[in-house]
């Protein structure tokens, strides 16, 4: 059986459904974890303990959480805060635009199509979760991530979820989102060492902090504007 492992795997790594590696069906109750079908509990709790145990975890909002275009993802959204406030020093970075940044990126604030693996190694981050991100953009990201960097991946997908996740839950609910939160506390309270409370966490954490407030305050001189007009789309109705 294949397994999915962590990077860096190298420039071109193979897909995982080129190694054989497919989503299990739905209702099932299966998910998939490193390339394995587990049933959704085991899941979740190993979801859990490598969000709680490893460097600088943080949560990549999409488009399908982010905008609030409906009453259940207004409330996925209010879950995943919930999320984030049970993980010590749990980082968001939002994903509502796709498109390429240009002229420059700026990998602590963005991620974007061409550069998912410089916004996790700028930032240390050592594990992830993408929710709400369509899949198209979802599959890129993820073999990026694989391929460059040692980043633990995480897919909560709406969907079929993502083989190039090292954990993938399919068909999201509020529910499941839930009993991750749940598992997290849980193991808080059996006294789990988590990242963010140790020494060192605490002391990269304080320096992200005084780093962010700096950076609220930019130099006029080292700003950087995209000043090109934008090009309208086609009008379909243009005759």
């Amino acid at each position: 059986m294949p397994k999915l492992e962590v990077g860096p795997i190298g420039l071109l790594p193979p897909s995982a459904a080129r190694m054989g590696i497919f989503q299990p069906a739905q209702g099932t109750g299966m998910e998939l974890v490193e390339g394995e079908h587990v049933p959704t509990d085991e899941a979740i709790e190993k979801a859990a303990r490598e969000i709680l145990s490893r460097r600088n975890p943080t949560l990549f909002p999409g488009p399908m959480i982010v905008w609030g275009w409906n009453d259940e993802t207004v409330h996925k959204a209010e879950l995943c805060m919930e999320l984030r406030n049970e993980v010590p020093g749990m980082n968001i970075i939002t994903m509502p635009d796709y498109r390429p940044i240009y002229p420059k990126i700026d990998p602590e604030w963005v991620i974007n199509p061409c550069h998912p693996n410089l916004t996790i190694q700028h930032n240390k981050i050592e594990t992830c979760i993408l929710i709400g991100v369509h899949c198209h953009f979802a599959n890129i990201t993820l073999k990026m991530i694989r391929a460059n960097t040692n980043c633990y991946t995480m897919a909560f997908c709406q969907y079929d979820g993502h083989e190039d996740a090292l954990i993938s839950l399919r068909d999201i609910t509020g529910e499941k989102l839930v009993k991750v939160t749940e598992a997290i506390r849980r193991l808080r309270k059996e006294g789990f060492e988590c990242w963010g409370e140790t020494k060192e966490g605490k002391a990269e954490l304080e320096d992200i902090a005084e780093r962010k407030a700096a950076a609220k305050v930019p130099v006029k001189e080292e700003t950087t504007l995209f000043m090109g007009e934008l090009e309208q789309g086609l009008d379909e109705n243009a005759e």
